[in-house]
Order: C-alpha cells, then sequence, then structure tokens
C-alpha cells in the first residue's frame, strides 16, 4: 500500500519554527512528526511513501533519504507551488495502488488507527476523509454528512464558537478521485476545487485526539501535552 504525504508548503505562518526545517521534520514529543505519521502508515500497511515537496526539499531528502524506518521513500517535488490539490496530482503519477492515503505534513494523531479508516472504505467510494470533532470549529473547514457518512457539505471557517467535525487532513482516496481533477489545471486546491463536486465522498467521524500543527499555539500546545492530550 502506498501513501501520500504532503509537505512542501512554506509554512509561513510558523515563523522562525520552520524557516529552515519543514513542518514535518519538527520535533514533538521525542519524534518528528513525520516519525509519528510513519507509525500510523505503518500500522495499516503501507510500505511506500510519496513526499510531495516542495519548500526546503533539500533539507527534507538529506535528513530523510530514500528509506524511512522501513518505509520505501520517493520524491514529487514541486518546481512551483501547486496547491493540495495539483500537489496530489503530481505525486500520483507515483502511486499505482487504489486506495492509497494522503496526510498533510503538519497533523498529528493519537489514540487512533488508519485501520478504522480502511474498514470504512469500500468500492464505489471516491474518498473517506477524516473528520475530527473539534470543541470549536472556527479555526477550521466543518465537514457535514448524513447518517451514512456521504458527505453533504463543506462549509468554510465560521464565526460562532460551537463543536462540530472538521476535516482532519487524512484521506483515503480510490484512484478514481482524479476523474474530479479539474481538466487541464496543474495548479488547484482539494479543498475548494474538488471535494465540492464529488457525490460520493465520505467522511469518517472520530473523537481521537488530533492537532494541526500549523501555528505557533498549536504546535506549542503539542509539545507539551503529545501524545497525552
Amino acid at each position: 500500500m502506498q501513501a501520500i504525504i504532503l509537505c512542501g508548503g512554506l509554512a509561513t505562518r510558523l515563523g522562525e519554527a520552520a524557516k529552515t526545517v519543514p513542518k514535518v521534520l519538527l520535533e514533538i514529543a521525542g519524534k518528528t512528526v513525520l516519525e509519528w505519521q510513519i507509525l500510523l502508515l505503518k500500522d495499516v500497511g503501507v510500505t511506500e511513501a510519496v513526499f510531495a515537496s516542495g519548500h526546503l526539499h533539500d533539507v527534507l531528502y538529506e535528513r530523510v533519504g530514500e528509506n524511512y524506518a522501513g518505509i520505501r521513500i520517493r520524491y514529487a517535488k514541486e518546481e512551483t507551488r501547486l496547491g493540495t490539490g495539483g500537489a496530489i496530482l503530481n505525486a500520483m503519477k507515483q502511486i499505482d495502488t487504489s486506495p492509497f492515503f494522503v496526510l498533510n505534513g503538519d497533523i498529528l494523531l493519537a489514540n487512533f488507527s488508519l485501520r478504522e479508516m480502511l474498514d470504512r472504505f469500500h468500492q464505489g467510494m471516491a474518498g473517506v476523509l477524516l473528520s475530527v470533532h473539534a470543541p470549536d470549529i472556527r479555526p477550521y473547514g466543518e465537514i457535514v454528512s448524513d447518517g451514512d457518512g456521504r458527505i453533504q457539505a463543506f462549509r468554510e471557517k465560521q464565526s460562532t464558537c460551537r463543536a462540530g467535525y472538521v476535516n482532519g487532513g487524512v484521506y483515503l482516496f480510490d484512484q478514481g478521485i482524479a476523474d474530479a481533477f479539474p481538466k487541464g489545471q496543474a495548479i488547484f486546491s482539494m479543498e475548494r476545487d474538488v471535494f465540492p463536486s464529488v457525490s460520493n465522498l465520505y467522511a469518517f467521524q472520530t473523537d481521537a485526539s488530533w492537532i494541526d500543527i500549523g501555528v505557533p499555539e498549536r504546535l506549542d500546545y503539542a509539545r507539551k501535552h503529545f501524545p497525552r492530550f
């Protein structure tokens, strides 16, 4: 089984913390974010990961190489910023399994196995998106799904503080997801340009411990509390 890890972003919101080190190589509780993610992937039988790299690619390659903790590593380097969708499209040139996982390079999960998503996936689905319960949905995009888990709507960041299920940045895609990619475009967003137009996307809702480290306060929180939060 294969996976894509999106790790080419500029990480400008993290400032000095990620100025010379990719987010995926930041250390949390004695391991890098990448090491925590590799543990998740190995548990579900992933043997090869494609890094959708870009910013600080040379640092990433030097630190990780082509084999990491028993998983073969390949690279799909962006020469220009492609957006989340363009990065996945570029990396999919090296993906030949279906389904395959995609992880944002700045998320951490505790007390959760990706096998739960794999068990939820079945033929006919374009994909399963991890939908994580958050006590305050304002910083995130909300996922609205029906009783069967089929996604009904994606809502942009809300102004009202309330609990809900948000996009957890972990996806399990069938190769057919590419049919929904904008034709002839190399630069596009999964969240804006693909997900809203796909009718057979499903959410896997979980109350598992989850955090994205994309801003300084959440990075600091993760360093103090992960994986015990």
